[in-house]
């Protein structure tokens, strides 16, 4: 069988950020983020150390022009989807259309322990992700809507306001057969994720990272969307980042600190080491690869890979 090949899109770049000790270091990290030609700005949703993702994306969205606010990802548990929805649509409306949406099931043990949330099996919380994504599209839809679920009924609810955006884009990331199905058939942004099924980031993590183990989770993505993959972005949240002119001598450090090969870290889409004009060409064998084209690096990699951006960005 023949799978079909996303399109190729034009790269565009986000940072994943997550705090800052004042107003003034935040706005500034969001007018840099823009100026340096990014497109996106994100934030975990977690209940660590950082800021709190609705009211810090709004403020990245308020003292910039053209920056995009997403989630990477909301977790579906914290939250009703009706009051995450209206939430959404507010920050649309308030942005002018700068919103993505960016939903998971949840997979921090930590985080369900201290608030003394039920760490429901993943199926559960893939169950009530589904549930919770249906509501949410259907907040952003004109007029009033029902529903009833295993885990949510809503009665002649209408979503009020509506955003500015006639459609929100949605991104779903997923390491696992079933959650990279469900983005495949629904999301409009499908973020390729190493298996966090053990709540926690340890060693096997690393395993999930490997080109290979990339090559059978867009397989699984490419089977599942058929005729829509062409309508599909897929992004990765490379998390292994360094400009550097000696990238050898960092990848070899980093692979022993890891315990994995140092091939991995060239190969691994999630791994970005290197100087500016190897990174560039990295991420085009990429995209050729993969179709990876919305690449998110951390926030203390605006400027250093910013080079990257410019040579890439809109191309």
């Amino acid at each position: 069988m023949t799978l079909p090949t996303p399109a190729t899109r034009p790269f565009r770049f986000g940072i994943q950020a997550s705090n800052a000790t004042t107003r003034a270091e935040w706005v500034s990290l969001a007018q840099r983020t823009e100026g340096h030609g990014y497109s996106v700005l994100t934030m975990p949703d977690h209940f660590g150390d950082q800021l709190a993702p609705v009211p810090a994306m709004m403020t990245a969205a308020n003292v910039t022009t053209d920056l995009r606010i997403c989630a990477l990802v909301f977790d579906n548990d914290y939250k009703h989807p009706v009051v995450l929805g209206k939430e959404l649509a507010t920050m649309d409306l308030l942005s002018d259309g700068r919103v993505e949406i960016g939903l998971g099931a949840g997979w921090m043990i930590s985080d369900y322990e201290q608030l003394g949330i039920p760490y429901d099996s993943p199926g559960v919380r893939i169950d009530r992700f589904v549930e919770g994504l249906h509501i949410i599209k259907q907040c952003m839809q004109p007029g009033p809507f029902s529903f009833e679920g295993t885990h949510y009924t809503i009665t002649g609810y209408d979503g009020l306001p509506k955003p500015a955006q006639a459609k929100v884009p949605v991104l779903i990331g997923g390491g696992g057969k079933r959650v990279l199905g469900i983005a495949a058939r629904e999301a409009d942004i499908v973020g390729i994720n190493p298996s966090m099924h053990t709540g926690v980031v340890g060693p096997e993590t690393f395993g999930h990272m490997t080109a290979e183990s990339v090559d059978e989770k867009v397989a699984i993505v490419r089977a599942a969307a058929g005729d829509r993959l062409g309508d599909i972005e897929l992004n990765i949240r490379s998390f292994l980042v360094n400009v550097t002119d000696d990238g050898a001598a960092a990848r070899g450090r980093l692979a022993g600190m890891l315990g994995v090969d140092e091939e991995m870290l060239v190969s691994s889409p999630f791994a970005l080491i290197g100087s500016p004009a190897e990174l560039t060409e990295r991420l085009l064998e990429r995209r050729e690869r993969w179709g990876f084209s919305y690449v998110i690096v951390g926030a203390d990699d605006v400027e250093k890979f910013a080079p990257v951006v410019a040579a890439l960005a809109g191309k």
